[in-house]
């Protein structure tokens, strides 16, 4: 054998933050190897897909399954695992169809419009207050506040418990993330025992005394058991809007890094739209996804057999250089932007349309009363998910425009 084949013979080899901190590496690394590569990077051997045309098939084709992360045979942490067995992210076919036809009456294009002006007001008095501090934490300070009272208001959620869902939802994200351990899953587990309580109590409320919310037009519709209504509620209140707020701050970090961009927009608002998408692109909010092959099938020539994991790379195939011209440069004027980042096909993300809606409107106003912006001397840290691209702080200072 020669030298270059038994360096292409050689496994990846994985560092500990290569996935949170700069995942862009590892997935050119794992680009040479071509669009599918089957390897040990993370606790569970699998397949890691790369390529964009290879992700996009293998999210369409219902052969492909969702499941829960947790192995199917532990006898631990069964109130996790009973939340996690009817959520609708790990259902597959008419189990998965009919609980998702059920709460995309919640999420119609229709429906999500008549919350622009709640987003507007909630995104203006936070940037008056953010604006003349001059210097603040965009996580923390500007984009969870606003996703956060825009899902509760959806859900139907008390206002004063909409503090809770940051610690609720970083404790269940780790808990679905491929770095979990055994302690978080501990957390976890108890968590979910006592949101299943908070949720089961808030049901009774709306049953006694309806309002114009989700929850209560989904009780209404009768038509799911208690347990999945619990899932469903827990599911979005973490997906509701962790995705949003990681969008909303990857967004602020990417200008940060592309001040010409920057300038663009700030020469031409309608650009804003155009923003969103590239960033979703650029810097997705969800990096990675799995599937696991319900029969022996064949992707890209490699033999897949039945039961094997599968790890679609999304924040790889936005970049595949077969699909996007110059894939490693941020460009909000791009015209062709088919990303990945809310995924296809039947699992295809429920929110989406909110996210953008949001994300859209938050840049706007921001771009608007924000002439340039500088990050502090505070360390930009990513949280340590190797699924997700989530930044734990963003401190930035503000100059206002004119």
């Amino acid at each position: 054998m020669n030298t270059v084949s038994q360096t292409k013979a050689k496994q990846i080899r994985l560092k500990r933050d290569d996935l949170f901190k700069d995942p862009y590496g590892l997935y050119k690394r794992l680009r040479e190897r071509g669009p599918i590569y089957k390897g040990s990077i993370l606790k569970q051997p699998g397949w890691f897909v790369t390529g964009y045309k290879e992700t996009a098939y293998i999210l369409k084709d219902s052969s492909f399954f969702t499941r829960i992360p947790l192995p199917e045979a532990t006898e631990k942490y069964s109130h996790l695992k009973q939340i996690q067995s009817k959520m609708m992210l790990y259902m597959n076919k008419e189990d998965h169809r009919k609980l998702r036809l059920l709460v995309n009456k919640g999420f119609t294009p229709k429906q999500i419009a008549g919350f622009r002006p709640l987003i507007e007001e909630v995104v203006d008095s936070l940037l008056d207050e953010l604006i003349v501090k001059e210097e603040f934490d965009v996580v923390s300070e500007f984009a969870f506040p606003l996703t956060s009272l825009v899902i509760a208001t959806i859900l139907g959620v008390p206002e004063e418990d909409r503090d809770r869902f940051r610690a609720w939802a970083a404790l269940l994200l780790q808990s679905i993330d491929f770095s979990r351990s055994h302690k978080t899953l501990e957390a976890s587990d108890q968590l979910a025992e006592e949101l299943s309580e908070y949720f089961s109590s808030l049901i009774a409320q709306k049953r006694a005394e309806p309002g114009d919310d989700l929850i209560s037009m989904l009780i209404k519709e009768n038509d799911c058991t208690e347990n999945e209504l619990i899932s469903t509620f827990i599911l979005l209140v973490i997906a509701g809007h962790e995705t949003t707020v990681n969008l909303i701050s990857n967004t602020i970090y990417t200008f940060l890094k592309h001040p010409e961009q920057w300038k663009m927009l700030n020469e031409n608002p309608t650009l804003a739209g155009s923003a969103i998408e590239e960033v979703l692109r650029f810097e997705s909010p969800t990096q990675l996804t799995a599937r696991v092959a319900m029969k022996d099938t064949e992707v890209a020539g490699k033999h897949i057999t039945c039961g094997e994991q599968l790890y679609l790379m999304l924040g790889a195939a936005n970049r595949d250089p077969d699909v996007f011209d110059e894939p490693d440069e941020f460009l909000i004027t791009r015209k062709k932007v088919p990303h990945l980042s809310f995924g296809l096909g039947a699992h295809f993300c429920l929110g989406s349309t909110l996210a953008r809606l949001e994300a859209q409107i938050a840049l706007s106003r921001f771009s608007k009363r924000v002439h340039t912006y500088n990050q502090t001397k505070t360390e930009i840290k990513w949280r340590p998910l190797t699924g997700f691209r989530a930044l734990e702080k963003l401190r930035i200072t503000v100059q206002t425009s004119n």
